[in-house]
């Protein structure tokens, strides 16, 4: 008997990428599948262990966790707490797994969950301190790594503005390892209502732009990232529009030291989160 067949409930086989369930889950691996379901795919040990959690502090809902025999094997721990909080547990195959992995070495469990998103005005409730801005950010890992550095800075919330990749996208959520169940995520195409939005909140609009006159050396020296900030991030490729730049209340580059062209996206969301969430706790 094989270890698929071990692990399935009795007189169950497991499923297969042709079952109904895996199929329909599918389809959550592309952006129109997920918008018509209102679901997503969260994948591997980490993401399904975070999303557990956040079902269970009531903040959203697991609609069902697939696993093969060898990763219910590796983290019996995640399949208990999935059945005691009544989440189905269905058993697949290797195949059906890789049917439902964007990578190229599947982890064997996948959780269908809802989305994360919550409305503006909930993300930025409060008052909040700082936060992460991302404008018409195409690269679904660098947005997903901007989450994980905001989680990691003691950021507020990240605003997915415009024309921005979605934060359910496959890679973007590998690449949070789990993050986008931390803090507050919204989405807002309309750019000009976030900015009224943190502005309203009491947040300094700055743009992370490499082109500015200001470096973040001089700006924290003159005491500008003591003040609540949202950070407003760009384009990897084609950097700020004009009227965006013409609509934050400063701009702020990462001084480079070395010969380095520049910083990409995540590298230099990192420093300038990081620098302001020290200057906000007073080191």
């Amino acid at each position: 008997m094989s270890r698929e067949q071990r692990a399935a409930r009795p007189g169950d086989a497991p499923f297969t990428e042709r079952t109904p369930r895996v199929v329909a889950a599918r389809r959550l691996t592309r952006r129109a599948g997920r918008e018509r379901a209102g679901r997503f795919l969260a994948e591997g040990a980490q993401a399904v262990g975070e999303a557990l959690v956040w079902a269970g502090a009531g903040r959203g809902r697991v609609h069902e966790l697939f696993t093969t025999a060898e990763a219910t094997e590796r983290h019996p721990e995640l399949v208990s707490a999935a059945r005691a909080a009544r989440v189905p547990v269905s058993t697949v195959t290797d195949r059906a797994a890789a049917a439902l992995s964007e990578t190229v070495t599947p982890q064997g469990l996948v959780a269908v969950c809802d989305p994360v998103d919550v409305p503006l005005s909930t993300a930025l409730r409060g008052k909040p301190r700082l936060v992460a801005v991302l404008v018409g950010v195409s690269d679904p890992g660098n947005a997903g790594t901007v989450v994980r550095v905001a989680d990691a800075a003691g950021a507020d919330a990240v605003v997915f503005a415009g024309d921005t990749v979605d934060p359910h996208n496959g890679k973007c959520v590998r690449a949070t390892t789990g993050s986008l169940f931390h803090l507050p995520l919204s989405r807002e195409r309309d750019v000009p209502a976030v900015f009224d939005a943190c502005r309203a909140a009491g947040l300094r609009l700055v743009a992370a732009d490499g082109n500015a006159e200001t470096d973040l050396d001089a700006a924290g020296e003159y005491g500008d990232l003591l003040r609540s900030t949202a950070w407003v991030f760009g384009s990897e490729a084609h950097g700020f529009d004009p009227a965006v730049l013409g609509a934050v209340d400063d701009a702020v580059r990462v001084p480079l030291y070395g010969a380095a062209e520049s910083l990409n996206l995540a590298t230099a969301a990192a420093v300038c989160l990081y620098t302001s969430a020290r200057a906000l706790r007073g080191r």
